[in-house]
């Protein structure tokens, strides 16, 4: 990937003289807005739509997808100028966005609308002004002679855990494709992000026994047990934040550990027999994040499980795992991060809690760094938003990357 590396510049003006302008993306980050693709939706409707616009400029797309045919990631190349579809740059989103359920939006969340220089709806931020942007710059990448291919990678379900991308990287494996490098549009506020956490949650079924509660001590509190576990994920939790490791350029600079959800008991008068919750664990690059589900896993082995069935023998807890997705560790050697640091002009080192999709293409031998439009504060949060300005500097980011590749 020598050639990309050398081609790493900031070609052109910087942009900040068109960062009053209309982004020529809106109406493609609008259109994409106004698909409703919550996790728990299709996205087949947006998948299907970019389908068919990459097809009427004669691109074919490779379509993966879900167990049920109800979700798709769609791949796509534009060759080199010499056919070459062998390695260049992959430009990687996901259309999944989290719920509105609950959350107070001043205006329809799958209607965009502008106001005051920013552009609001569910995704705006988190991510489809980023694909929006990708898609929008189609035209100049058909027009460029490019040194290397440029891939389009767009997945589904990355908000439940990166649980659709798997399958794509794995497709891409099976027909031999390897790209030299991975950019990931998540809102970084246009900053190159070189690392983040690994992530790993989990269901946890606590099985007691229940009585009257009269006869207590006849029975197996589940909730009094899975408060004990829960309890231990917390001084897990503390134990870490005391001891560390660290990574002062995180902006949590340690691992973490914390319970999300929590369900059991019927009635105040009835032990428990059933306690349901699930738990998160997030860990820095160096930290073998199997260690944290082992510690847990032990202490209800040995410690809990035994105390339980010495009233009835069928109590028991069980883990089952939701999802796990790799932390990122870029190298400042590889070739994609210093074009990106080239073309943003950002030597600072930057590295987030939050995980993305780069971990698994990373883990799959393409180097990968994160950098996108929008603040990640506005993410998943009601009104959600991202600005014109951030819009307009991705604008230029991207044709700069199309500039650099483009035959000397």
């Amino acid at each position: 990937m020598s050639e990309i590396a050398e081609s790493a510049r900031v070609v052109g003006e910087s942009g900040a003289a068109q960062q009053n302008a209309r982004p020529k993306s809106l109406d493609w980050i609008e259109r994409l807005i106004a698909f409703n693709t919550v996790s728990r939706e299709s996205n087949l409707g947006l998948i299907e739509t970019v389908r068919d616009h990459l097809k009427s400029s004669g691109i074919d797309s490779t379509l993966t997808y879900d167990a049920g045919r109800n979700k798709a990631n769609l791949f796509a190349t534009l060759p080199a100028a010499n056919g070459a579809t062998q390695g260049g740059v992959v430009l990687s989103g996901h259309t999944d966005v989290v719920p509105v359920d609950g959350q107070d939006w001043e205006s329809d969340p799958f209607s965009p609308v502008i106001r005051d220089g920013k552009l609001y709806g569910r995704g705006s931020c988190d991510m489809k002004g980023y694909i929006g942007v990708v898609l929008t710059a189609l035209p100049d990448l058909l027009q460029t002679r490019l040194d290397k291919p440029v891939h389009f990678a767009f997945s589904y379900d990355e908000e439940i855990g990166c649980v659709g991308a798997p399958s794509m990287i794995e497709e891409l494996q099976a027909r031999g494709v390897r790209p030299d490098g991975c950019i990931v549009g998540e809102p970084t506020s246009m900053r190159p992000i070189v690392a983040h956490k690994s992530i790993s949650s989990y269901r946890c079924c606590v099985k007691g026994h229940a009585v009257h509660s009269s006869l207590t001590p006849r029975g197996v509190n589940a909730i009094e047990y899975a408060a004990r576990l829960i309890c231990q994920i917390r001084d897990i939790a503390d134990a870490l934040k005391r001891e560390g490791p660290f990574d002062e350029a995180f902006d949590v600079p340690f691992s973490t550990s914390s319970v999300g959800t929590i369900h059991g008991g019927i009635a105040v008068n009835t032990v428990p027999a059933l306690c349901e919750f699930v738990f998160e664990y997030r860990t820095l690059p160096a930290v073998d994040s199997s260690k944290i589900i082992e510690q847990i896993e032990a202490y209800a082995r040995d410690v809990l499980e035994p105390e339980m069935r010495k009233i009835v023998p069928h109590a028991a807890i069980e883990f089952t795992r939701r999802s796990s997705s790799p932390a990122l560790e870029a190298s400042e050697q590889d070739a994609i991060t210093q074009l990106v640091r080239g073309l943003t002009a950002n030597r600072e080192t930057h590295k987030v809690a939050y995980g993305t999709e780069a971990g698994l293409f990373q883990r799959a031998g393409i180097p990968s760094v994160i950098c996108g439009p929008g603040d990640i504060e506005q993410a998943h949060k009601p009104n959600e938003f991202v600005s014109l300005e951030q819009i307009v500097l991705c604008e230029t980011f991207i044709q700069k990357l199309i500039r650099s590749m483009a035959v000397a």
